[in-house]
């Protein structure tokens, strides 16, 4: 009798990472989230700012931890502020439309699941990417450099794009 395979899912908040770990929970793999914080995804920030008087009315909540709480798995929250603002402040491939370090930040989170899967026997890594829905992250020319320059190479599965990546 073989051990249940164990994942770890990137879980941002977001439909795309709910439903790639569902994918791979739905195939007898133990998933529990991991979510890394670097202080500047909290929903309800973008919001905020773009409708000041709407979003004062509406709660804040913590979208991993609703995301998990529907699933029903774990959620790891990670603290990576201080880690982070290398990304922001020296982005390797640039900044995206918004000032945002798109790729690096990929790298950096695929880099630190890596770390975690290892240090917490996990066997591989779930993301919610989907092929084009990024114009500078999430392109079939951009993930094998995301998988290999995080160090998780095979080990980062993109289930919701599965049938346009090499196996």
């Amino acid at each position: 009798m073989s051990k249940q395979r164990k994942a770890v899912a990137l879980i941002s908040g977001g439909l795309d990472s709910m439903l790639a770990a569902k994918t791979v929970m739905e195939q007898g793999v133990h998933v529990e989230g991991i979510n890394f914080f670097t202080g500047f995804c909290v929903e309800g920030h973008t919001q905020a700012i773009r409708e000041k008087d709407k979003a004062k009315a509406k709660p804040k909540r913590n979208n991993s931890l609703w995301v998990a709480e529907q699933l029903g798995i774990k959620l790891h929250i990670v603290d990576v502020i201080e880690e982070y603002k290398n990304v922001l402040i020296n982005p390797k491939h640039g900044y995206g439309a918004h000032m945002n370090p798109c790729l690096d930040c990929k790298i950096f989170m695929g880099n630190k699941a890596k770390q975690w899967i290892v240090e917490n026997n996990f066997d591989f890594i779930i993301t919610g990417e989907v092929i084009g829905q990024r114009p500078m992250s999430q392109r079939k020319g951009t993930m094998p450099i995301v998988a290999k320059q995080s160090g998780a190479d095979d080990l980062l599965l993109r289930p919701l794009c599965a049938k346009n990546l090499p196996p």
